[in-house]
Formats: structure tokens, sequence, C-alpha cells
């Protein structure tokens, strides 16, 4: 499974906190939520080819220092993407992968780069 994850913390912007092995996952990211797409980012589940592009509200409630609840965005293939088929689907098996990553960044001034 490669999962791309994109979100923003507290006081840093959008960024990859994951990269699916891909040494730019900006392309295949632009492919699963064009701009156009969306434009009020709520919560969805789409998928795109053999990919699910999945965009949720951080589930433990965080906010950037503008009060703005977080959101993730996250790209899956292979077994996963074929059981996420709801926003439910995703806070149920995505958020546990990548929860305790999360905690441990979102209040910093740089997170971690990808890996």
């Amino acid at each position: 499974m490669n999962l791309i994850w994109a979100t923003r913390g507290r006081t840093w912007g959008f960024t990859f906190l994951r990269n699916g092995d891909l040494a730019d996952p900006l392309p295949t990211y632009e492919r699963c939520f064009p701009a156009d797409a969306d434009a009020d980012n709520p919560p969805s589940v789409r998928r795109v080819g053999d990919r699910v592009a999945v965009r949720l509200v951080d589930p433990d409630g965080r906010r950037d220092r503008s009060g703005r609840l977080i959101e993730h965005e996250f790209i899956v293939d292979g077994d996963l993407a074929d059981q996420v088929h709801s926003v439910d689907d995703a806070r149920r098996l995505l958020w546990p992968l990548v929860r305790d990553e999360y905690a441990a960044v979102w209040h910093l001034p740089d997170p971690d780069r990808p890996r």
C-alpha cells in the first residue's frame, strides 16, 4: 500500500507528511484533488482509477492558529483503497495509521519531511 498524506499544522501550511514512496507526490495529488473540485473542501471520498482520494476534517478537532479546522487529504491504493468507501471508513482505517505521527508534529514550527 502506498499512502500519500497532505495536511497543515498549527502554524505551518500545506505539506506532504507522507509521499507514497514517490519522488514528487504533487502530480498524483493534483490528479486526485483537482483545483476545481470540492471548492468548499467538504469531507469526501472519490475513486480515481485504482486509487482512493479522501478529504476529512481532523478527527481530534485540531485547529490552526487562525482557528480553522485542520483537514487531512489521503490518497491510497491497493487493498486499503478497496476498503475505503466513505469518510467513516477513512476515519476508521486511515486515521489510526497517522494519528500518533500527526500528534507529534502538528504543533511544531516545521514538520518532519515525508517518509
